[in-house]
C-alpha cells in the first residue's frame, strides 16, 4: 500500500474539548477575551497540549456551528466587545444590558437583540473616526484584500440577508439570488455601509482570534479546529458559486446530505445540506477545498475533518424524504483529494472523524491517508469483547474520547444506560461507577491511543444538562456555558491530578509542539 500520506500523530498527549461560546464571561456568550486566556492558562497548568474548539463559523437558525452561514467566516458573537473599549469604539456603559443576559446558558434570542446594535455602533465609530487599523489587528485594507475571495461574497450575502429580514436566499428577489447579479442590482449601492460593516466584523474576529492563538502558542497549547464536511444550503458559498454543489438553476437541491440509521437515530439523520458536485470540484483541481484548508491551517495547529467517511462515499437522500432511511451511498473523491492536500500542505495535521457506519473501504482510505481516526469510550460497552472502542482494542494512531460533543456527558450516559452496560463498565474498569466521568477519563489517559481528549463537562462530572448537542434535534443545542465557579473548581487539586495523570501515562505537555 505504500507509506501513509499524512501520518503525523507520533507522541502521546492530552487535550480538552470546549466550544468558545461555553466560556464564562459577562456578555451573554463566551468570547475570545479574558475568559479564553484564563482557559488557556488552565490547560497549560493541567499539563494539556491541546484545546479542541469545534467549528467557529457564523451560526443561523438552530445556533449550530455545523450549519454556519459561511465555510470561511468567523462568528461575530465570539468578538470580545470589552476589548473595543480600549480603542474608544465602545463605552463600558454600552455593554451593561448584555451583562444582564444569563451566565449559565446562551440565550440566543436575547443575544441577537442586544449584541448586534452594540457591534454596529463600534463599526460606525471606526468608520467615522477614519481608522485605518486597530493596534495588533493589522491594516483593515490589508485584511480585506487578503481575504477578498470569500469575504466580498460573504459580506454582501449577510447584508442582503439583513435587508430581507433574515430570509433564506432562495426567497430573495430574482435580481439578488446570484452573486454576480446582486453586485449589479439597484439595491447594491444602498447596502455599501452594511457590506463594509460585515467586513469589519470579520476583521475584528480574525484579529482577536490570531491574538488568542499567539497567546496559546506562548503557553505551548495547540488548537484543534474543525471543518464540517458539508456547508449549509443557506450559506454564502452555495449562493455565490453553485457550480460546486448539486443544485438546480433555482438553487434548490434535488438531494440532500444525511446519514443512515445509526447509534444516534433509528431513522438516520436528515441534515438538509446540499451535496458537492465532486466532478466540478475535481475539474477545478479542488481549489475550493484547498482554499478552505488554507484558511483553517492559518487559524489552527490541527484540523478535525468532520464526517470523514463522506469523502469515501456520502449518503444521498432525495429531496422531500420524510427520513434518511431512503438514501443510498454515492462514491466521493476519496484519495485524490488528500493527494492534493498533501501537495499543497506537506505537513498538514488532520484528524479524521470516522465514527458511524464505517466500511472496509473507509478503513482502507484512512490507512492510506495515515490520518488518526477517533474512538469513543461510550460506544465501547455493548457486551462484545471485540468492540473496537474497548481500550484493549484501541490503536495508537487514534484520538480517544470519553464522549464527543454529540454524546451525552459521561455522567448522563451512565445514568441512562441499561444495567448490562453499567455492569460491563464496572467490571471492565474495576470501579463502582460512582465517579464515572473520572473513571472514563483515566481509561482514556491509560489507553494506547496517542491523543486523549476530554470534554469540560466530564472534567466537572456534570449531568445531561451540560450536554452540548443532541443529534437530530434542531433547536436547544449549543447553549451550555461553564461559570467562573466551574473553572475555579478545576484549579488546585484537579489541576494537580491531571498533571499527575499526564506524567503517569506519558502524556506530558509540549512533546508534539512544533519548533
Amino acid at each position: 500500500m505504500g507509506k501513509p500520506l499524512l501520518d503525523w500523530l507520533k507522541a502521546r498527549a492530552a487535550g480538552v474539548f470546549l466550544h468558545p461560546t461555553a466560556l464564562p464571561g459577562a456578555s451573554g456568550i463566551g468570547n475570545l477575551g479574558s475568559g479564553a486566556t484564563r482557559w488557556i492558562d488552565f490547560l497549560a497548568d493541567a499539563g494539556m497540549s491541546y484545546w479542541q474548539v469545534g467549528p467557529l463559523g457564523p451560526t443561523g437558525y438552530g445556533d449550530s456551528p455545523y450549519q454556519p452561514f459561511s465555510a470561511f467566516a468567523g462568528n461575530p458573537y465570539l468578538i470580545d466587545l470589552e476589548a473595543l473599549c480600549e480603542f474608544h469604539l465602545l463605552e463600558e456603559s454600552e455593554l451593561r444590558d448584555l451583562g444582564h443576559l444569563p451566565g449559565d446558558h446562551v440565550d440566543y434570542g436575547g443575544l441577537y437583540s442586544l449584541f448586534w446594535p452594540v457591534l454596529r455602533l463600534a463599526f460606525r465609530r471606526f468608520q467615522d473616526g477614519e481608522f485605518a487599523y486597530l493596534p495588533n489587528y493589522g491594516l483593515f485594507s490589508d485584511f480585506k484584500h487578503r481575504h477578498r475571495n470569500w469575504l466580498d461574497p460573504f459580506a454582501l450575502f449577510m447584508a442582503l440577508k439583513g435587508h430581507f429580514n433574515g430570509k433564506a436566499w432562495q426567497q430573495w428577489p430574482a435580481s439578488c439570488r446570484e452573486y454576480a447579479k446582486a453586485t449589479e442590482s439597484s439595491i447594491y449601492p444602498e447596502l455599501s455601509d452594511s457590506i463594509e460593516a460585515h467586513r469589519f466584523f470579520q476583521y475584528l474576529f480574525f484579529g482577536q482570534w490570531m491574538a488568542l492563538r499567539r497567546y496559546a502558542r506562548k503557553k505551548k497549547v495547540q488548537i484543534i479546529g474543525d471543518i464540517p464536511l458539508f456547508v449549509s444550503l443557506d450559506s454564502a458559498e452555495v449562493w455565490a458559486d453553485r457550480r460546486f454543489f448539486q443544485t438546480g438553476r433555482d438553487g434548490i437541491p434535488a438531494c440532500q446530505a444525511g446519514v443512515p440509521p445509526d447509534y444516534f437515530s433509528p431513522d438516520g439523520q436528515l441534515w438538509g445540506n446540499p451535496l458537492y458536485d465532486w466532478k466540478s470540484l475535481r475539474e477545478d483541481d479542488f481549489r475550493w477545498w484547498i482554499g478552505r484548508f488554507k484558511l483553517n491551517f492559518s487559524m489552527f495547529d490541527v484540523v478535525r475533518l468532520d464526517h470523514f467517511r463522506g469523502l469515501q462515499a456520502y449518503w444521498r437522500v432525495p429531496r422531500g424524504a420524510a427520513h434518511a432511511r431512503d438514501g443510498r451511498w454515492i462514491r466521493g473523491p476519496g484519495f485524490s483529494l488528500f493527494r492534493k492536500l498533501k501537495d499543497a500542505f506537506p505537513c498538514a495535521r488532520v484528524i479524521a472523524e470516522d465514527l458511524g457506519m464505517i466500511t472496509p473501504s473507509v478503513r482502507r482510505l484512512l490507512r492510506r491517508t495515515g490520518l488518526p481516526g477517533m474512538a469513543v469510550l461510550q460506544f465501547a460497552f455493548n457486551g462484545d469483547d471485540r468492540n473496537l472502542y474497548l481500550p484493549h482494542n484501541l490503536r495508537k494512531n487514534v484520538v480517544v474520547y470519553a464522549g464527543t460533543h454529540d454524546n451525552d456527558t459521561s455522567h448522563g450516559w451512565f445514568a441512562a444506560a441499561g444495567e448490562s452496560v453499567r455492569d460491563q463498565v464496572r467490571r471492565y474498569l474495576r470501579v463502582d461507577g460512582s465517579e464515572i466521568s473520572w473513571d472514563l477519563i483515566r481509561a482514556a489517559y491509560a489507553s494506547v491511543s496517542r491523543l486523549a481528549v476530554i470534554s469540560l463537562p466530564d472534567l466537572l462530572s456534570l449531568d445531561s444538562s451540560a450536554r452540548f448537542n443532541t443529534p437530530g434535534v434542531a433547536v436547544g443545542n449549543w447553549q451550555w456555558r461553564c461559570s467562573e465557579e466551574d473553572l475555579e473548581q478545576l484549579s488546585g487539586t484537579t489541576t494537580e491530578y491531571l498533571r499527575d495523570l499526564a506524567r503517569i501515562y506519558q502524556r506530558t505537555r509540549n512533546v508534539n509542539q512544533r519548533g
